[in-house]
Order: structure tokens, then sequence, then C-alpha cells
């Protein structure tokens, strides 16, 4: 057991601790106890920028195959190290080939334009559900082959598939489930559809492609599917939504991209550090070592803490500010630099890059339209705002 003094308010697994301001907590972390045990979920949490770039970086020491949540694991490529984890990447990784990100940038402006083309005459509108949201779900499902009037069911079931983390409420479980079971009862029509009526869609590629000779299972593409679709869709749209509201509350450093919109790129990487949608992954100690200082046991859960990464004073000066020019920028929002680092990082920035070049160039004097504090996601792993109603200059 650690010998550092317990925090009894920090509850690395509860969704409501999310749910407060955790940057004092993660400061208080970084300084006394970088690699802190809670006492409350029993697992470790890694704080640091060095620490959690050196564990992701080392997976013969701390493994994902156990669990990248500390309360499931689902069978799928996040849950596996390598070699299975990059067999079933390289898989996944043709839907996300430079070609067609290049082909992704007409298509994403087209959507962007469309969403604020449906906004911009009323003055008003509530950000996340009308422009942030619909981005990402319309590309990551179409990448999929879903089709387009199943896009808002998909955008529930992903929704409702996170609300336990870190909530054990009956009506959290009841959706949560709900949705598992739709999601694996549609996925199943669409994958016995490709094996007969192969599209140009990623579905398509794991149905008719191969891991080490094998066909992948209707088990295995769906628990891939499912990932794909949760993690493109529900973290892009957050970094857009804070993303937003950061620079609302910061005229000086909208204006900076407003006059000059070639920094809207260095601007993106600062959001991604200063949002961090993705608060943390978990690993497993396969053997007893030492961290910190600190005796970490064989089997043993540790919890990388990127937000507190993203905010370590060691790597980023004055990381409480946000600096739409900072350079360097050596964030850990997708994951870090190991062989997790999420495939679909290119598409995100794509994503948010004409996102905020649009909302800049057409509703430049965008602002809140409430008072009241935004509501946050309860949530101990993907964070972020639900609702945020603003107001603009009518055009």
């Amino acid at each position: 057991m650690p010998d550092h003094p317990t925090r009894p308010e920090i509850d690395l697994l509860d969704g409501r601790w999310y749910q407060g301001n955790p940057l004092d907590d993660y400061a208080w972390m970084r300084e006394n106890a970088p690699v802190y045990w809670d006492p409350n979920a029993k697992i470790w949490g890694v704080n640091l920028h060095e620490d959690v770039m050196a564990v992701s970086k080392t997976p013969e020491i701390f493994c994902s195959e156990q669990g990248s949540r500390p309360e499931s694991s689902v069978p799928s490529m996040i849950n596996m190290d390598d070699p299975g984890h990059k067999s079933h990447r390289n898989l996944v990784n043709r839907g996300f080939t430079p070609k067609k990100l290049a082909q992704d940038e007409i298509k994403v402006r087209e959507i962007v334009t469309g969403l604020i083309d449906n906004v911009i005459a009323r003055g008003t509108c509530e950000f996340v559900h009308e422009v942030a949201a619909p981005l990402p779900m319309i590309m990551i499902g179409d990448m999929l082959g879903v089709e387009p009037e199943d896009r808002d069911t998909l955008l529930k079931w992903s929704d409702d598939l996170l609300r336990t983390s870190g909530s054990a409420e009956p009506e959290d479980l009841k959706a949560s489930a709900e949705a598992a079971i739709g999601w694996f009862e549609y996925s199943s029509r669409v994958i016995t559809d490709r094996r007969s009526n192969p599209r140009d869609d990623l579905i398509s590629i794991l149905v008719h492609g191969e891991v080490d000779g094998k066909k992948l299972t209707d088990d295995q593409i769906q628990n891939e599917t499912l990932l794909i679709l949760v993690g493109g869709d529900e973290t892009t749209r957050h970094v857009i939504t804070q993303g937003m509201e950061v620079l609302i509350r910061q005229p000086e450093q909208r204006q900076k991209l407003i006059d000059d919109p070639s920094k809207v790129p260095v601007a993106v990487e600062e959001m991604l550090r200063f949002v961090s949608p993705i608060k943390n992954m978990n690993r497993t100690a396969t053997r007893d070592t030492e961290l910190r200082g600190q005796k970490v046991r064989e089997g043993e859960k540790l919890l990388l803490l990127y937000h507190s990464a993203n905010m370590d004073e060691r790597v980023f000066d004055h990381p409480e500010l946000f600096d739409a020019e900072r350079q360097p920028n050596h964030h850990v929002a997708f994951g870090g630099y190991g062989t997790h680092h999420c495939l679909g990082a290119s598409l995100a920035k794509l994503e948010l890059r004409i996102m905020f070049e649009e909302l800049l160039a057409r509703l430049p004097d965008l602002e809140l339209a409430t008072q009241e504090p935004l509501p946050l996601r309860r949530n101990n792993f993907i964070v972020g705002i639900e609702e945020m109603p603003v107001r603009f200059t009518p055009r």
C-alpha cells in the first residue's frame, strides 16, 4: 500500500467525479502522488505525461488484453496486445487510408456547410445536437455502411452504451443493455447482407477480410464496428462542442483564428489537449513492478489519466491556459504514442479543422444563449457537454 496521504474525494471510477472539475485534483496528484492509489476504486491512477507515455509503450509489463476499461472487457482490438492487436488493426485500417482521407475532405466540408445552412437563418440553435454530433455520426455511419435513416438510432445507441461507465443507476443499466441488444441485432442483419452484397464500406471489408488466414466471426465484426461507432462519434463531437465553448469564453483566441484561418490546425491540437475527451484508459500489470516509487502488483489495474497528462506542467507551459498557437504540443488525447494510438485520429482532426474553419467564417459572433452551467455527461470514460444553446447573427 502506498505511503502517500489519500484524498477521499477522488474516485477515479465514479462518473460524478468527472462531472465536477477534477483539474485541481489532477494537479494535487501530479504534485503529491503521481502514481495514485485510489482506495475507493482499488486502482492506480497514472498522472504524469512521461509515465502515461511509458506505460503505453510497454505492453509486456502493462497489458491491454485484460481490458481497456477496468469494469469490463469486450473482445475487440482495443482489448488486445500485439500480435493479435496489430493483425486486427491492419484489417480495420483499410477504412482509414490516406487516399480515403483525401476523398473525405470534400465530403466533410459539404456536411459541415449543410449543418450550418440548416441553422444560420434562425440565429439560434442547440449546438450539440444540431451542429457537433451529426458530423462524426454521418462520417462513421457512412464508413460502416449504415443507411442514412438509421443514423439517429445509432447515435442514441452510442450515447446509451456509455451510460454505465461510472454509473450503476437502474435506468442507465437498462438503457445500455437495450442499446447493446439493438446494435447486435442491427449489425447482424447488415453483416448477413454484406456477405451476399458487398459494398465499399468497412463492414464489407471486415466480412470478406481475413486475420492470420481466418475470417472474422460475426461477434468479432460486431465488436470491432461497435468500437469504431462509439469511438468515432462520441469523442469528436465533444471536442467540437467544448472547443467552441473555449473560443466563446476567450474571444481574443477566437479572433486570432478569424483573422488567420491558417492557424486553425494548430488550434485543433490545442483543443484536443485542453478538452481531452477520453479521460482515461486501463492497463493491467502483467508482473510485480515499480512505477514512480510505488510497488504495483501483478494483476493490479492502472488508469492512464490522459487529461491529467495533458495538463502536466513539466511538459506544457501554463497548461491551464488555452493557447490557440501552442507549439509544440505533445498531447496524449489520442491515447499516447504506443500501439493503441487512435487509428481514427487523422479523420477526427480533419473533421475538427473543417468544422472550425466554417464556423469561424460563417458564425463569427456565435455565443452562449444561457447563463446556466452547461450539463456534462456523468461518465468515467468519455465526458462532454450534453446541451449547449447558442445564438448568432442570422444570415
